[in-house]
């Protein structure tokens, strides 16, 4: 936790995993994100998997640091709430639909400065998650065993929502952005960042897609293999399984010094005609023929031996670990600043939380924040942001307009 947002006080509605991750990379660094949900909870509260008394570790996880708010949202009075504290903030993020009742326009008719963010599914109004998504972007069907028939071979799809994470981290740069052009011109914007165009425009981004359409079709599946690089998993004596990648002349040498395979890799080079040496193009063409020279003499070797000579040449590799076991891997986890001590967690479960992810050298960092219990702030929110009596909220509350911490939920 950094305190450089400091003073930034942001509305979040959202559900699922693009929307509160943005909002949480803001709370981690400063921002006071105070998430809106119905009194009943958000469509993503109950995501799998919870503990025993209930409680979503996914949700506990997204909404670190946060603060919570629970109304009615199924009410004109619940809405009008929400509404009115979008306009006294001037700042919200959300995955709403455009139309709903907390559209732009119909906020900034009263709040011409709102700042606001909002993810979409497609461009065209579709709606889209990211495994749908992930779908008409290609990769699944560029994922696989490389002697799979590209014809008929099945699709592999990523366990990993990797397009809700850069969606989310997208839109938490967008909000700056936006909230820079409030500064420089005094007005605000609405800005709509769909999850399918974050998807196709990555592909864009990276190339491939320009790849692709120079070929005039599709490139062929790799396994483990890095595409247009050497890289690939090996296994030594003792099974173990590790990655390595040698993108650079530096990389390859080492992984060349550390495997003792220098006479053999010399012969192929004579034998086709190729350096390998400077030419990661060219150690990729011959990635088979290198591959089984690699795998031959990791074979030999069990990983403890392979792992204290690859490191003194200075190669990059790392094993393959379950994700328990990175839960339970001391060098990951346990001594890595990244993770601070485990705060009052509404599960009761005492595990790593991350702080930040950047590191600012000059500043201490803070300890991880708990996420809040649905609607432990509603009280607060609605006195500090909208000024109400406590008589007032009182009579919200009992109404079941308002909702207090559901800490005791049965």
């Amino acid at each position: 936790m950094y305190q450089l947002l400091t003073g930034l006080k942001v509305i979040e509605v959202s559900s699922f995993v693009a929307s509160p991750t943005a909002g949480l990379y803001l709370a981690q660094l400063g921002a006071e994100v105070i998430r809106v949900d119905h009194t009943a909870g958000g469509l993503d509260y109950d995501r799998a998997l919870l503990t025993r008394e209930g409680r979503s570790l996914a949700w506990e996880n997204l909404n670190r640091a946060k603060k919570s708010v629970a109304l009615d949202l199924q009410s004109k009075e619940g809405r009008a709430l929400l509404i009115e504290l979008v306009r006294k903030t001037g700042v919200l993020i959300t995955n709403l639909p455009v139309d709903s009742f907390l559209s732009h326009a119909a906020i900034a008719a009263e709040c011409p400065e709102l700042v606001s963010v909002r993810i979409m599914g497609w461009h065209d109004g579709r709606q889209a998650m990211d495994f749908t998504v992930n779908a008409a972007s290609g990769y699944p069907l560029m994922t696989g065993p490389a002697d799979w028939d590209q014809a008929s071979a099945p699709p592999i799809n990523q366990v990993l929502p990797a397009w809700d994470f850069i969606t989310g981290a997208y839109c938490a740069f967008a909000l700056l952005a936006g909230l820079r052009h409030r500064d420089a011109t005094g007005e605000g914007i609405e800005m709509r960042v769909p999850l399918g165009d974050v998807a196709i425009g990555t592909a864009a981004n990276s190339g491939a897609m320009a790849e692709m359409l120079y070929r005039g079709g599709d490139r062929e599946r790799l396994g483990n293999a890095i595409w247009g690089a050497l890289g690939r998993d090996f296994t030594s004596r003792d099974g173990k399984r590790f990655m390595v990648a040698a993108l650079t002349a530096k990389q390859w040498n080492a992984l060349i010094l550390a495997l003792g395979v220098a006479d053999q890799i010399a012969a192929l080079e004579t034998s086709s005609g190729l350096s390998f040496a400077t030419s990661d193009a060219n150690r990729f063409d011959q990635r088979n023929q290198i591959f089984a020279l690699l795998q031959g003499a990791a074979g030999q070797l069990d990983y403890a031996d392979l792992a204290q000579r690859l490191t003194a040449a200075g190669a990059t590799f790392e094993h393959y670990r379950t994700m328990f076991e990175m839960a339970n891997d001391p060098q990951l986890v346990a001594d890595n600043p990244l993770f601070g001590p485990s705060p009052a967690n509404p599960s009761g479960f005492v595990y790593p939380a991350t702080r930040s992810f950047v590191n600012v050298p000059e500043m201490a960092v803070g300890d991880p924040q708990p996420a809040p219990y649905l609607g432990e702030h509603s009280e607060q929110v609605l006195a500090d942001v909208l000024g109400l009596a406590p008589e007032e909220i009182s009579t919200m509350i009992e109404s079941g307009l308002v909702a207090r911490s559901d800490k005791d939920k049965p």
